[in-house]
């Protein structure tokens, strides 16, 4: 099969998309990612191909470099109008692109309408994948972008229905496009997200146990763990210091918040551990930091994990996944988009401390202390980490995709599962939604 790939052009989604399209190609296939020029720096599958749409569009740089500086929820709102932009122009040019090359099924993002509407224009089957928090909703979930803890009294239902209005509103842009998108392509009428998702195949690369407890999931929806395939990338600590090890990285975003990154530094140097930091690429200068920590533009971030007993971290979703698929505990400071709500998961999983990022070095010192020196949250990221690991991962989405475009295959699901089983995963894991 030939898969045409369509996602938000971010190093988040295009990482795990990367993964997915490897692990396809390994098995035969092929995979062509479809985005703005800009984007095809993005690809991480050595044997992806790229097709580019929006001639004559204003840089990438021009729609990611502000976001680097977004505060809160209410932050979502100036990044709607490049997400405007890129369905409209995948809309616009992207069917032509999917048939000049061939493509056979879409893999489509959550976050991205477009290769849902392009795809049902077409004729062609399509998986949605959820690369950060699935946006499905139900009411006793609050919205992906706000920090709220579970609460399945009437007070939090209400709370929920309240927030969910809210993200309508805040979402009102997406909508607009979607509807005169479907209408433009000759769709029947769509007018949310949530009217993109695939009938067929949902994959989520989180697991049930960091994910709220939930009950009215599709059959199609599966959890899967994160999207990875096995590298051969080693790193090694150097030598002469066996004090225990703090990892943090604030993503490829926020790499340029210099003060957090000096309050982590004197933070750890007062805990007396070890602090390895990554910048994710930015190029701004750290300067002298308190404690002396290792400092790197980049690193391979799994192969570092084996050696961390802490995370510290904004709570982007795949460091969050490499540091439980590792066991590691961590402190979460969130400082936008879905990233508090993230941070909310990981305190009801028991795996995370949540920080402002406001926070002094002091308070961020007592809580390294407090998570390194309370056992449970070491052992609850080591039982997350088993569920990690019996979910199935890349090669299980792979899996569940290939049923699908199967000659006659009906909804893809585990043998014995219901849908009950899949919603009842909670903070704690269950393991038949673990593996579903």
């Amino acid at each position: 099969m030939h898969f045409a790939v369509i996602g938000p052009p971010l190093r988040g989604h295009y990482r795990p998309l990367s993964a997915l399209a490897a692990e396809l190609i390994a098995r035969g296939h092929r995979a062509t990612f479809i985005h703005h020029a800009d984007a095809a720096g993005l690809v991480e599958a050595d044997q992806a191909g790229f097709e580019a749409v929006g001639a004559g569009a204003p840089p990438l740089v021009g729609w990611t470099r502000p976001m680097a500086r977004i505060k809160g929820v209410l932050g979502l709102s100036s990044v709607l109008d490049g997400m405007v932009r890129f369905t409209d122009m995948i809309c616009r040019d992207g069917p032509a692109v999917i048939e000049w090359i061939g493509a056979e099924a879409v893999i489509v993002d959550q976050l991205e309408p477009a290769g849902a509407l392009v795809a049902d224009h077409v004729g062609l089957p399509f998986v949605s994948i959820a690369n950060a928090l699935p946006i499905n909703r139900e009411p006793g979930v609050p919205p992906p972008y706000v920090g709220w803890a579970h609460d399945p009294s009437p007070r939090g239902l209400k709370r929920n229905r309240g927030g969910w209005r809210v993200t309508d509103l805040l979402l009102r842009k997406v909508g607009k496009v979607i509807e005169r998108n479907s209408t433009a392509l000759g769709l029947a009428p769509r007018r949310c997200l949530e009217d993109c998702f695939s009938p067929n195949l949902q994959i989520a690369q989180i697991v049930p146990a960091i994910d709220f407890p939930r009950t009215q999931l599709p059959a199609t929806f599966h959890y899967a763990g994160p999207f990875r395939r096995v590298r051969h990338e080693a790193f090694q600590l150097p030598p002469g210091d066996d004090r225990p090890l703090a990892y943090c990285s604030l993503g490829t975003l926020q790499g340029f918040r210099t003060g957090l990154f000096r309050k982590v530094a004197a933070a750890c140097a007062k805990s007396n551990i070890k602090l390895l930091l990554s910048r994710g690429g930015a190029l701004n200068r750290l300067g002298r930091l308190p404690g002396h920590p290792l400092v790197y533009d980049w690193v391979p971030q799994e192969a570092v994990l084996e050696h961390a007993s802490l995370t510290i971290c904004h709570g982007g979703m795949n460091t969050v996944l490499d540091s439980l698929a590792a066991g590691v505990p961590m402190i979460v400071m969130p400082l936008a988009f879905e990233q508090t709500a993230i941070a909310a998961r990981m305190r009801h999983a028991g795996v995370a401390e949540v920080l402002h990022p406001r926070s002094s070095s002091s308070r961020i010192a007592e809580t390294i202390a407090r998570v390194m020196g309370t056992p449970s949250y070491r052992a609850r990221a080591r039982a997350v980490q088993q569920h990690i690991a019996g979910a199935g991962g890349v090669a299980r989405a792979a899996d569940l995709i290939e049923a699908m475009l199967r000659p006659g295959a009906a909804a893809v699901r585990p043998a014995g599962a219901t849908t009950a089983d899949v919603a009842r995963g909670d903070a704690h894991g269950d393991s038949r939604s673990g593996n579903s």
